[in-house]
Parts: structure tokens; C-alpha cells; sequence
């Protein structure tokens, strides 16, 4: 006998989110953070430049060099879409706004894939709400499309998902094939050949995407919860279920081939500070979505502890939660890892809207407009104080935080940003004033607010996050002092983004320091020099200046010009014998 469900859910309360205003929601979150700003650092950049050498054929497509330095992610399908966006460019179409395109299109298939895996998922039999005695219970299908449209929302309201999710790095790559694999498995007892075709490209996707274990833990453990579920569940044929682990094998072996193997665990010590930190990330990061998803694990919980290992749409997303999670505590990219599994987490998240209270979600709505309705007014009041100085003490702020910064208006993007907060005051309204039956009400003003905040920043202080995030300040304080022609530069320990960020933003001709360099200005790392005393302590190289970046506040890099070494003085002169 099946278990009952905590869903009571009336055919009112699964009303339809207009699919236009939802498509302009998620244009609304997709597009800033891609358009109008410079590459921001470390990763970012350092993925760029990786695409630029490709694109130019200055390195091997099966082997991404920079300046002689290989990834540290060890993929591959990253670079290569960003090298051939690049290369398919027009002329008139910058470099690196050419290669975010496809990665534009990565987030919307995550987007996309959280949706229709949600949906799915919802259409299980025992995802379904309570029959009524007489009838008007919620349609199977529009049920599941509520579900989907609050597990999309959910997904865009976590903290976390902005940053990375805008950034051309593999993070994004394996958020997507991690996303379109979730739908995979939670489509394939309905339609085993559409998802079994995305099943294989996720696998295949993740596994050039710098995460052959994660596609192939996910993989085997979708394969052992399909094959234990009882029939009733709705499950697919046992060998649809097992063609992803051979798929998965298909992968591993591939991975093996293209040497994708490498071990990359490192445990977190013994440290409270590491353990706090650790804590923090996962609660800032996956807010608001982790406290709905718990609350769903107990609302639930008869499902997910029934001996029957039933409810498929409860173990599906805690697997894919559970192996992102492990990936967190073992590794050093810990956010990176964490961010795969915000689409499964959404998915939990949203089986806790048809079983809230009206006072949890009025809670959940009060705390959301003044968090968020507080961030958009900071984000207004520092703008405003950068404009006109008043009040100062942000204006002050910002110019001890960021020196040299100086911010000029620009009516377009104030005009975005205005617009955006009036919609947002609607949305306010909208809330606050009607009640509404549909199951997805409570999380439409967290997913808006965190929307808006996106946006605003990336509109009203987006110039200044270039000038703090981007390497562009410390290029130009380096090439100031260089003449506008200076040949071939020789570089000693720069990292992977600043050797990206001097090739984009300066176009020098970057040489690592050798034996036979002849080049005539050095840029040197000052740990890197430090330790070469041929360089610091040589009458060769004159030290010209010592650069870092404005919002660092320390020097990073030693600039040296290359001094002749003064000619021997001449042999001194004999006296004449007779």
C-alpha cells in the first residue's frame, strides 16, 4: 500500500505562472553579468585566455597551454566552445563578449533542465497530492508544471547561482551537463528516448568538462535507485535504467583515454575556522533553498525511510545533493562544487510548497522583502553617494576601498536599474495585497529579490566591481611606465590570470624569462624574484617600479627594464722605455 502523501493541494492552487512574464524573469537574470563588463579575475580570465590561445593557434585543442602553464581544471569542452565562439565571431564582436555566448546558452539549458527534471519528477505517482472524496484535487499535470515553476524559482533565488553562474569558467559547464543529466533520469520512465540522448551528452559533457567522477557517481547511483524501486513507482525498463551505467563506463573510459584521471581530494583539517567556514558556505550559498528542502525531507519522511525505497522524486534530487555535497568537503573549489547541486536542491525545495502553512509562507515573505528591499536600497544609496557625494561617508568608502576609482553616469543602465526596482515594488504589491492560491507564491518574492539585487549590481556598480574585480587598473599602471612599443616582455611567476589579463587588455607579446631572452622589460611576480637572484640581484635588470593592483592594497608585481651591463674599463696605460 502506498504511503500517504503530506500534498493537499486543490485544482486552485496550481494556477499557471504566465509563461511570458516568467521568460522575461529568467532574461531578466540571464543577461547582466554577460554584457557590458571586462573579464573579472583568477578564473575567469584565466579561462579566457585559454580560449584566446586556442583561437589564435597558439596551442594544442587536445592540450590548452598558457603561457606554458596547463589548465587547472583538466577539461577541455570549456575552452573549446569559448576558442570556436571566438573564432565564428564578426570582427566588430569583441573577443570576450564572443566567447560567454555559448556559455549565455549553458545557463539557459541549466535553467531549462531544472524545470523539466522538476516536472518529472512531479509527475511521479507518489509525488502526487491527496485524492478528495468529491473531486477537485489538482490535475496530475498541472501540479507538476506548479512544482516545476517553483523548483525554477527556488533555483534562481539561491545565493549563490549569480556569480558563478555569469562567469566563463567549467564551472558552468558542469552546472549545465549536471542539470540536463537531473532531467535525464527523472524523464526517462516517460520518455526513455529524448532523455536517454541527454543522458548520454551530459555524461559526456561532464566528463570533457573536467568532472569525470561526479558524471559517473551520479550515473551508477541513478542506476541503483531505478533498479531498487518497486514497479509501482512508475520506474523504467530495468534496461533503460542500466544503459546509464554503461553509458557512465563509456565516459569513464573516454576520461581515461584523454587523461582526465586526476585525484584532487583534499580533506578539510581539524580546524574549527575550516569547519566554520566550510558551514558558512553551505548556508549562504544554497539559501533559501536548503531550509525548504529540509523542510520537505521531514514532511516527506515517510516516503524516503520507507522500507520499499519508494519515492523516486525524493532520492533522485538527494542523491545528486548528497554526491555535489561530498565533492564540497573533499576538494579545494568548494563553491564550485557546491553549485551542482543547486538544481537538484531547487527540486527538494519545491516538494515543500504544497505541504507549508499560510504562516510559514508569510514568514518566508516578510524576511525576503526586507532582506532583499534592504540590499536594493544600499545598492541605491552607495550609487547615489558615488553620484552626487551625499551622503559621504559611501562615497568615502568607496574611494579608501577602491583608489583611483572615478564613476561617471550612464543614463542606460540607470534606466534598467530604475525600472527593474519599480517592478519589483509591483511584485512587493502584488503580494502583499492579494492573496494568492498558487503553491509557488512563496518563493516568487525570493527568486525577485535576488534577481534584483543581481541586476543592480551589475548595473549601477558595475563599473565599479570592474575597476576592483578585473586586472585592467594593474595592467595600465604596468604598461604606463613601459614605452608604447616595447618588443617582446619577458614574465617570472606571473599566475594564469594575469598572463591572460596582459595578452587581453595590453596586447604584449608575453615571453617566460630563459637563458636566451633578449627581451628588454621584465613583469616578475616579487615572491618569484625574490627567489632568483640572477634577477633581483643582477646589474642586468634595473627595478623601474612596483605595481599591484589599486583595490589590493599590496604590491604584486615587480616591473624591471633590462640595463646594458657597463663595457670593462680599458687596460691601463705603460709607461714608454727606451
Amino acid at each position: 500500500m502506498n504511503q500517504p502523501t503530506p500534498a493537499i493541494v486543490a485544482q486552485a492552487g496550481v494556477k499557471r505562472l504566465p509563461r511570458l512574464a516568467l521568460l522575461l524573469f529568467c532574461l531578466a537574470y540571464l543577461l547582466p553579468g554577460f554584457l557590458g563588463r571586462a573579464p573579472w579575475k583568477r578564473d575567469d580570465i584565466a579561462t579566457f585566455g585559454y580560449m584566446a590561445e586556442l583561437a589564435r593557434g597558439a596551442a594544442d585543442w587536445w592540450h590548452p597551454v598558457l603561457g606554458g602553464m596547463a589548465p587547472e581544471v583538466d577539461a577541455l569542452l570549456p575552452y573549446w566552445l569559448g576558442a570556436w565562439a571566438i573564432q565564428l565571431a564578426p570582427a566588430w564582436l569583441a573577443s570576450d563578449l564572443a566567447s560567454r555566448l555559448p556559455f549565455m546558452g549553458l545557463l539557459v539549458l541549466a535553467l531549462v533542465g531544472t524545470w523539466y527534471g522538476t516536472y518529472y519528477l512531479a509527475r511521479s505517482p507518489m509525488a502526487q497530492p491527496v485524492a478528495f472524496a468529491f473531486g477537485g484535487e489538482a490535475r496530475p499535470t498541472d501540479y507538476a508544471r506548479a512544482i516545476a515553476d517553483g523548483g525554477l524559482l527556488a533555483f534562481i533565488a539561491c545565493l549563490g547561482l549569480a556569480q558563478l553562474a555569469h562567469e566563463t569558467t567549467p564551472a558552468l559547464t558542469q552546472l549545465c551537463f549536471t542539470a540536463l543529466l537531473f532531467y535525464a533520469m527523472a524523464a526517462l520512465p516517460y520518455r526513455p528516448v529524448a532523455p536517454g540522448v541527454c543522458a548520454a551528452v551530459a555524461l559526456m559533457g561532464l566528463t570533457l568538462s573536467g568532472a569525470p567522477f561526479m558524471a559517473l557517481f551520479l550515473a551508477l547511483g541513478g542506476t541503483a535507485i531505478y533498479l531498487l524501486a518497486p514497479p509501482a513507482e512508475g520506474s523504467p525498463k530495468k534496461w533503460h535504467a542500466s544503459s546509464l551505467a554503461l553509458m557512465a563506463l563509456g565516459c569513464a573510459l573516454l576520461a581515461s583515454y584523454l587523461h582526465l584521471w586526476h585525484w584532487r581530494i583534499d580533506l578539510p583539517q581539524a580546524k574549527l575556522a575550516e569547519w566554520q567556514g566550510l558551514g558558512r558556505l553551505f548556508l549562504w550559498f544554497t539559501w533559501p533553498a536548503w531550509p525548504l528542502a529540509v523542510w520537505t525531507l521531514w514532511r516527506w519522511r515517510r516516503q524516503v525511510f520507507s522500507a520499499r525505497f519508494t519515492g523516486l522524486h525524493l532520492w533522485l534530487p538527494i542523491w545528486f545533493v548528497a554526491v555535489a555535497s561530498v565533492a564540497t568537503l573533499t576538494t579545494r573549489s568548494a563553491d564550485r562544487s557546491l553549485l551542482l547541486a543547486l538544481p537538484a536542491l531547487a527540486a527538494l525545495a519545491a516538494f515543500a510548497l504544497p505541504t507549508l502553512s499560510r504562516s510559514v509562507g508569510a514568514l518566508i515573505d516578510w524576511f525576503t522583502l526586507i532582506f532583499f528591499t534592504g540590499s536594493a536600497l544600499v545598492i541605491w544609496v552607495v550609487w547615489i553617494s558615488m553620484q552626487t557625494g551625499f551622503p559621504a561617508k559611501p562615497a568615502a568608502n568607496v574611494a579608501r576601498l577602491a583608489p583611483g576609482f572615478v564613476h561617471t553616469f550612464s543614463l542606460a543602465p540607470f534606466l534598467v536599474a530604475l525600472a527593474a526596482s519599480m517592478v519589483w515594488a509591483w511584485l512587493v504589491k502584488w503580494r502583499v495585497d492579494r492573496h494568492q492560491a498558487a503553491i509557488w507564491k512563496s518563493v516568487v518574492l525570493p527568486a525577485g529579490g535576488a534577481a534584483l539585487s543581481w541586476l543592480l549590481l551589475m548595473t549601477l556598480w558595475l563599473p565599479l566591481l570592474d575597476f576592483a574585480r578585473s586586472h585592467a587598473p594593474m595592467v595600465r599602471l604596468v604598461t604606463s611606465a613601459m614605452p608604447a612599443s616595447p618588443g617582446c616582455v619577458a614574465t617570472l611567476g606571473l599566475q594564469r590570470s594575469q598572463i591572460a589579463a596582459f595578452q587581453f587588455h595590453s596586447q604584449l607579446q608575453l615571453q617566460a624569462l630563459g637563458s636566451h631572452n633578449t627581451c628588454d622589460w621584465l613583469i616578475a611576480d616579487i615572491d618569484a624574484a625574490r627567489q632568483r637572484p640572477d634577477v633581483s640581484a643582477s646589474p642586468t635588470w634595473h627595478l623601474t617600479r612596483s605595481v599591484g593592483h589599486p583595490a589590493e592594497r599590496k604590491d604584486s608585481i615587480w616591473l624591471y627594464e633590462r640595463r646594458l651591463p657597463p663595457p670593462p674599463a680599458p687596460p691601463a696605460a705603460t709607461e714608454k722605455q727606451d
